[in-house]
């Protein structure tokens, strides 16, 4: 069998080379381990840039009122206060050296045109002050960009085009990896002293999703199947603006930083809806009128004024993610949506053509070239998409390590800084802080052990059987159906709304696709098989969409992105708990768990501070 692979060791090996995989990568170099850097597509081509609009630290470099405090205290209240407090609490206070390190390495950040040259800030959804570093409306591909130079330069390994099938353990504790090179189809074992999963989302388990080609919830299943736990698996954000046609693009991000630069959404009869969806939680806080809003953006957007001398407040187009998706869904269900199924994003009647080009030239050149629509003349049209999980890889918010020693995660697959909700530009942000962690501590770890832990390689022989089953079967259906058919099960049965009848439904579905999935057929050989490859992602895809369904079940309420309309509202008896689904034996078990809870000196500070509103958390618990 030694004859039939490659093999590698690695001190640490990093599975996803995002922006958490490479800043990981250059933590744990940095700490004398030699690592490794498995990318599931090619170096360089992470889902990471098409983050756009921005990363949130609080820099203060445009508002002097900003700080790690009220960062904590917008994505504590955006998450609706289902995060971990501690992991939320260390990214507000680390995101700020992150972002200014990214500088040092060579990212070129927008800089204010005030004389001073500081790195600038945009508005963006949820959070109360200017928060948004970046470049363009491209910052997610800044961020990749100067962590592969640095990277590439810090004497990390990298396998390009190589997907990791199964992780190897020795007796409870990782010990490697196993999987195929794309191009080829060798197989290739990698043993490690620790690993970190960094694969990001879940996006191509649905139908309508912003997600790149990669994001098929590998990271989740492989952890899940060597027997770590998984968390919040329930939240998962719809993104509020997506596009809707052509068909071709659907689901296609539109980045928030258009309404962070004053684009403002209208329904078919041209009425700005967002004010009559002002939750409790944010009453007080965005303008309640038109000519109020108006006010503010020509104050504090055009003239460039100072957001604490103005006495109007932002408007309800940048209130958190989940607020607006369901408001989007309102309006469409109600008859009020455009031609195609979504609603307008207007930025045409706001900014100037010259200013929309120099701001947000992604979005000009995308819908120009993809739609044939000219932004800066009429309006866009925009719908949610499926674009982030929350939920993902139980961790310790110290040390990103999961219930398997040796075993860490970051990035989108892990759970806890965000809840119920991200805050759009805290996951890039979210990337470099826990990154940075990870590779840290799985650095630490490695140190730690003398020995490589031992693998049982007469189980590859068993590993590479269920690898080439799919050429083995005669008759089955291509893996491309499955998948289709799996999006929409998981559309409809766990989509934005979902209610208990059509969960269960959902739930059935699954338990077919299992069946239909063990005759899945490939044509041809192992070398450059995208069809083989699909039916081999199908298993990841599946378990992770049974955790998503039965999280779902088990959280009877509704908070952030996780809405049922047979549980209306927050609930008491779930306010204070996380949902949590582990392997027993061969079945799934689905556990409620006490969530960690901000302490109370802390709580008091901030209510002192007239940060957290108390009316406000008493409504978040359930209380109000």
């Amino acid at each position: 069998m030694s004859d039939n692979y490659q093999s590698y060791e690695y001190d640490v090996l990093v599975i996803g080379a995002g922006g958490a995989g490479l800043r990981a990568a250059i933590e744990a170099s940095a700490a004398g381990c030699k690592t490794g850097l498995v990318c599931k597509s090619l170096l360089g081509k992470a889902h990471t840039v098409m983050a756009e609009g921005g990363i949130a630290a609080a820099l203060a470099t445009v508002d002097s009122r900003d700080s790690w405090q009220q960062h904590f205290v917008d994505s504590m209240i955006g998450g609706n206060l289902g995060n971990h407090w501690r992991m939320a609490q260390i990214h507000a206070q680390q995101s700020p050296d992150r972002v200014r390190e990214l500088e040092k390495w060579g990212a070129v950040f927008d800089r204010t045109n005030d004389g001073k040259g500081n790195i600038n800030v945009r508005h963006f959804g949820g959070h109360t002050y200017k928060r948004l570093a970046h470049v363009g409306d491209r910052t997610g591909l800044e961020l990749i960009r100067t962590l592969q130079d640095k990277g590439v330069h810090s004497g990390i390994e990298v396998h390009m085009e190589c997907t990791i099938y199964s992780l190897m353990k020795d007796g409870d504790k990782i010990a490697g990896a196993y999987g195929y090179f794309r191009e080829t189809g060798r197989p290739v074992l990698f043993k490690a002293k620790s690993i970190v999963i960094s694969t990001g989302g879940i996006g191509k388990l649905y139908f309508i999703n912003s997600n790149s080609w990669e994001c098929a919830g590998d990271g989740f299943g492989l952890s899940y199947l060597a027997g770590a736990e998984l968390a919040d698996m329930e939240y998962i954000q719809f993104h509020p603006t997506g596009m809707v046609w052509p068909p071709s693009v659907r689901g296609l991000l539109i980045t928030e930083g258009v309404r962070g630069e004053g684009g403002v959404l209208k329904n078919n009869k041209g009425e700005r809806f967002m004010f009559k969806y002002i939750p409790a939680k944010y009453q007080g806080k965005y303008a309640e009128t038109e000519a109020e809003a108006d006010a503010w953006f020509k104050k504090v957007v055009i003239d460039g004024v100072k957001e604490e001398t103005v006495k109007e407040r932002k408007p309800p187009e940048l209130m958190s993610r989940d607020v607006v998706a369901r408001a989007l869904w309102n309006e469409i269900k109600e008859g009020r949506g455009t031609e195609h199924g979504g609603v307008y994003l207007d930025i045409a009647s706001r900014r100037s053509a010259e200013d929309i080009k120099k701001k947000l030239p992604s979005m000009y050149h995308q819908f120009k070239q993809l739609a044939d629509v000219d932004i800066t003349k009429v309006p866009m049209e925009t719908g949610p998409t499926c674009h982030y999980m929350m939920g993902g890889v139980k961790v310790d918010p110290e040390t990103q390590m999961s219930n398997v020693p040796g075993l860490f995660a970051a990035g989108e697959c892990a759970a806890g800084m965000h809840g119920s909700n991200r805050l759009g530009g805290n996951s890039l942000s979210d990337l470099v802080v826990f990154g940075k962690l990870a590779g840290e501590h799985a650095a630490i770890y490695a140190k730690k052990l003398k020995d490589f832990p031992k693998i049982d390689e007469s189980k590859l022989a068993g590993l590479n059987k269920e690898m080439n089953q799919p050429f083995e079967n005669q008759g089955g259906e291509v893996s491309y159906k499955i998948l289709a058919d799996l999006q929409h099960i998981m559309e409809k049965g766990a989509g934005m709304f979902r209610e208990e009848p059509t969960m269960d439904q959902c739930l059935k579905d699954l338990e077919g696709l299992k069946e239909r999935v063990k005759k899945v057929t490939a044509e041809g050989n192992r070398m450059f098989n995208p069809g083989w490859h699909v039916a081999l992602d199908l298993r990841n895809m599946l378990a992770v969409g049974e955790a998503i369904v039965r999280a779902a079940k088990e959280r009877k309420e509704s908070r952030g992105g996780h809405t049922r309309t047979d549980f209306t509202g927050y609930s008491k008896d779930f306010a204070k708990k996380r949902v949590v689904v582990r392997q027993k034996g061969d079945k799934m078990e689905v556990v409620k768990e006490d969530l960690a809870q901000i302490p109370a000196d802390l709580e008091k500070e901030l209510i002192d501070a007239h940060m957290f509103k108390p009316e406000v958390l008493k409504q978040l618990r359930g209380e109000g």
